[in-house]
């Protein structure tokens, strides 16, 4: 087991280790803004355009990663016209980059953080914000002074949960960054790099690091829930 500790120095896992801390801190706020933003409008929108956006937002729930990383690999390619203008407009290379894995991240966690916000929005807040529109509030005053505080809850839950895939994301990582070690080679993706290599020490050493955070980030939802 100390010999499998040892090996997180090895720079082949600390340089994962520190590129899924990246990918964290860039999903983190990505993931808040959009999934309270979507929970809400999903939450409190009907028809036929909540639906369409629904399935959008739980489809890589259920859809293959690998599939969906081949899909947005054909979106976001230099080839294609998203990924053309991109690269040529913004300077942003989205496959086989750390921009890439990001996206992978928050792709991944997004329905994590969505799903409990809409729930949320359904079960405590309709009646709320009729309220603060009787008494005079402004949408943008409603939802940031009796929205937000009603779902905070949902919100920390969600985002940990959603942070917790992140972390374990793989598919849609490896189409879109390429696994590059040293570059876009996160946690997971040199786990399986030192399995294959026959470095079980090090891949040992870096499923008990994942797992640790994983724990953690449960722990935290399960006393978020038991506060409500």
């Amino acid at each position: 087991m100390l010999e499998s500790l040892r090996s997180l120095a090895d720079p082949a896992a600390s340089g994962a280790m520190l590129l899924s801390l990246k990918t964290l801190a860039v999903a983190a706020p990505c993931l808040a803004v959009a999934g309270v933003g979507l929970g809400y409008a999903l939450g409190r929108g009907r028809g036929t355009w909540a639906s369409c956006l629904d399935f959008l937002v739980t489809l890589p729930l259920v859809f293959p990663p690998i599939a969906t990383g081949f899909l947005l690999l054909l979106l976001l390619g230099r080839r294609s016209a998203v990924g053309g203008f991109l690269a040529e407009q913004a300077g942003v290379e989205m496959v086989f980059s750390f921009w890439g894995v990001a996206l992978a991240a928050w792709l991944a966690g997004l329905p994590l953080i969505v799903k409990p916000v809409q729930a949320a929005i359904r079960r405590e807040t309709g009646r709320l914000v009729e309220a603060a529109y009787v008494l005079g509030k402004s949408p943008a005053v409603t939802f940031l002074r009796v929205v937000l505080p009603s779902i905070r809850r949902s919100v920390w839950v969600g985002l940990f949960l959603a942070l917790a895939r992140c972390l374990g994301e793989v598919g849609i990582t490896l189409m879109l960054g390429g696994n590059i070690v040293g570059k876009t080679n996160t946690v997971s993706l040199e786990i399986y790099n030192a399995v294959f290599s026959g470095e079980y020490d090090r891949a040992l050493a870096l499923v008990l690091v994942l797992g640790l955070v994983s724990l953690a980030l449960v722990a935290a939802t399960r006393r978020l829930s038991a506060g409500d």
